[in-house]
């Protein structure tokens, strides 16, 4: 039986193929992006997760249930001393200081992106929630995987293969099932106007 979460996936996945020939994602890929332009895009992306954060822990407020509220807690923690680990170890490679990221304005798109994620998390349920998690947390499980399928050898370069090892790994892929499976219990008894804003919800996240 096909899952309704197999259709929220599959609704982006035209844009997804799109990210493969991104220059960022391409020089990222190959070692050659300015990293000048990364840095940039690790103090943006380490913005956003303070609000991706942010979104999960609506997702506890909005779970009807122990076992999503518990992953959704775990998830909270996990961004806020995990994830963003990473982006402190490039950080400090990079030169950046934690009071410079924190003290930056996110850049309109990323203001843009997150103020949806946030009004979607309030003003919906969990399944609301979920749909805008979900999509951010595949959407890199994609781009990473997609990299070392078509060069193995990306996940050994000196600057960037920390992070493309982090997004293609099994644990990542791992977790992203998880998400998958909570995303889809919460979802599959939606009627047909609710599971349509969901996938609205999905592609424009």
């Amino acid at each position: 039986m096909k899952r309704k979460v197999d259709e929220l996936i599959a609704s982006a996945k035209d844009i997804w193929a799109g990210y493969d020939e991104h220059p960022f994602v391409r020089g990222i890929a190959d070692g050659t992006l300015d990293k000048e332009k990364f840095k940039y895009y690790m103090i943006q992306d380490y913005l956003y997760l303070i609000d991706y954060a942010r979104v999960f822990a609506l997702g506890t407020v909005k779970s009807t249930d122990s076992e999503a509220m518990k992953l959704c807690a775990a998830y909270v923690k996990q961004i806020l001393d995990g994830e963003m680990d990473i982006h402190k170890g490039y950080m400090h490679r990079l030169g950046i200081s934690l009071k410079e990221a924190e003290s930056t304005k996110p850049a309109l798109d990323n203001l843009s992106y997150t103020s949806y994620m946030l009004r979607v998390a309030y003003d919906g349920g969990a399944p609301e929630v979920m749909a805008a998690i979900l999509s951010c947390a595949v959407s890199y499980e994609v781009i990473g995987r997609h990299i070392v399928e078509k060069d193995p050898k990306a996940a050994e370069h000196e600057f960037y293969g920390e992070w493309i090892s982090g997004y293609s790994a099994p644990e990542y892929a791992e977790a992203n099932r998880e998400l998958e499976a909570l995303t889809e219990r919460l979802i599959a008894d939606c009627g047909d106007e609710r599971f349509a804003r969901l996938k609205e919800i999905f592609i424009n996240c």
